[in-house]
């Protein structure tokens, strides 16, 4: 594996796991693509180090438990600032 590549990957997970980061707000902190991430914690790093890519797997196991209330609170969030700026939804 490239040097660059194991990098990436090592650095990935220490993000994910200090801030608890979705994919794809690690993805945008290391400007590559979900798919890239995806890749990098499912099949990089395991191979690289199993202990870090289980602790990395539980965090992404509770951001995909909790996707639903995160997409709930934007919706709410959405809705809210259109009825403040004109008092319509839509």
């Amino acid at each position: 594996m490239r040097e660059d590549v194991r990098l990436r990957v090592m650095q990935a997970a220490e993000h994910i796991l200090e801030t608890g980061a979705t994919v794809r707000a690690c993805a945008g902190s290391f400007g590559v693509s979900k798919t890239t991430i995806h890749k990098d914690m499912r099949e990089r790093l395991p191979k690289m180090d199993a202990d870090l890519s289980r602790r990395v797997d539980a965090v992404l196991q509770r951001n995909l438990q909790e996707r639903h209330l995160r997409g709930g609170e934007a919706t709410r969030r959405k809705y809210s600032e259109l009825r403040n700026s004109d008092g319509s939804p839509d």
